[in-house]
């Protein structure tokens, strides 16, 4: 099969889809977007657990869900991203953070109270997890311009355009043609998994390849219970740890939804591989019951999401890496026969935010400024621009009165 756009979007994580919402805002429909996964949502991750013994509605249900990815933004600093959730018609609300919080020191001691302290400014969430920004994205796209399970295996620079080499779940290989390719996916995964022909400047490489991936070294477990009952102790469901195997936990709860705690594991991806994800549970149950008391050992139901070993988050060199948050490497070849032609605009090309959720937004927005679409002689119809279209990289200043402050 081989079809053609003028844009092409290699990925279907939040700046993937935010790009093709700001392209459509434009009236410009002549893309599409591939995404690898049989879902959208790229690493954001949200999963539903219903009140236990009650009938929820509709909305209630969707807003009873659970982050097995990011879970916070920051609107008092991240004002773009700020900006969408409105106008999305989301809905934002504050992390709990009442009450002291728990710290393990050391095996050989017991967990210590102490007083908690709240961020600042605020960590917010959203009603339906963070997945609810990325399905609202996903509701106002055209639906004929979005395939999933199409993984992207090779790009071809030709004297006329790009070609995007895809191959699904049965194997099946299709061809792509395109004037420019937006890469959504992480400047390391994009470096390890897609060959590029002629390949790119060996700098740019390993620039890429040397960008970490944010979230792929680390896991999340989620517990669900019938009551927020810590809150009732005087404590906000934080604590720290030494002792594993989470690291850092906190309250997880919906607003009139389930009660939950959720926690980040400390134990390294590589020591996780071998242990039998039931073991991992069972202590992971045991560490709550000691911060928290016996009735944080019987969650209703609990979760665990593994990033180190998604197919289509990591690569080999992600495991053994701290995952940190690092300067965004270049998101574009400055010559040669992919300048441009190709632009990053994952979360870690961003350039400020670079691995958050906010990041993906910005890196999205700046390169969608960039792409100037010139309508020729044609006729629009329905909306889309038409005939003559052609897209081209102009420069553009960064402090344009749009990015966040």
């Amino acid at each position: 099969m081989m079809q053609t756009a003028r844009v092409a979007i290699v990925g279907g994580g939040l700046s993937g889809l935010y790009a093709a919402y700001l392209l459509q805002q434009r009236g410009f429909r002549d893309y599409v977007l591939l995404e690898a996964r049989a879902v959208l949502g790229g690493r954001i991750l949200s999963v539903p657990a219903p009140l236990p013994g009650s009938v929820l509605d509709g909305r209630a249900e969707a807003d009873n869900r659970f982050d097995l990815g990011p879970s916070w933004f920051w609107p008092g600093y991240q004002r773009q991203l700020d900006r969408l959730v409105d106008e999305l018609g989301l809905t934002r609300f504050e992390q709990f953070e009442d009450g002291d919080m728990m710290v393990e020191r050391s095996p050989q001691a017991s967990p210590a109270r102490m007083r908690g302290y709240a961020s600042v400014p605020p960590s917010m969430r959203l009603m339906g997890g963070m997945a609810a920004l990325t399905n609202a994205l996903h509701h106002r796209l055209d639906p004929a311009r979005i395939f999933t399970g199409y993984s992207v295996r090779a790009l071809r620079a030709t004297a006329a355009q790009v070609e995007l080499e895809s191959v699904d779940a049965s194997g099946r290989v299709s061809t792509w043609h395109a004037a420019h390719v937006l890469l959504a996916l992480p400047p390391r995964l994009a470096e390890a998994r897609i060959a590029f022909l002629p390949a790119l400047p060996e700098a740019l490489s390993r620039q890429w390849r040397d960008t970490p991936t944010w979230m792929a070294p680390h896991a999340k477990y989620v517990a669900i219970y019938d009551t927020p009952f810590w809150r009732e102790q005087g404590l906000s469901g934080e604590a720290r740890s030494a002792c594993g195997p989470l690291g850092e936990i906190h309250d997880a709860s919906i607003p009139g939804g389930s009660a939950a705690l959720f926690g980040f594991f400390g134990v390294p991806a590589t020591a996780r591989r071998g242990v039998p994800e039931a073991q991992l549970r069972g202590a992971c149950r045991a560490q709550m019951a000691r911060l928290f008391g016996p009735k944080a050992a019987t969650p209703i139901t609990e979760f665990i999401q593994d990033w180190a070993w998604e197919a289509h988050t990591a690569t080999t060199a992600d495991p053994d890496s701290a995952g940190r948050h690092v300067e965004a490497p270049p998101p574009m070849a400055a010559s040669g026969p992919w300048c441009g032609r190709l632009t990053g605009i994952a979360s870690e090309w961003s350039l400020q935010f670079p691995g958050y959720v906010a990041g993906a937004v910005e890196a999205a927005s700046l390169a969608s400024q960039r792409l100037t679409f010139v309508v020729g002689q044609g006729d629009r119809e329905a909306g889309d621009a038409v005939g003559g279209l052609r897209s081209n990289l102009t420069p553009m200043g960064l402090d344009d009165g749009t990015r966040d402050r």
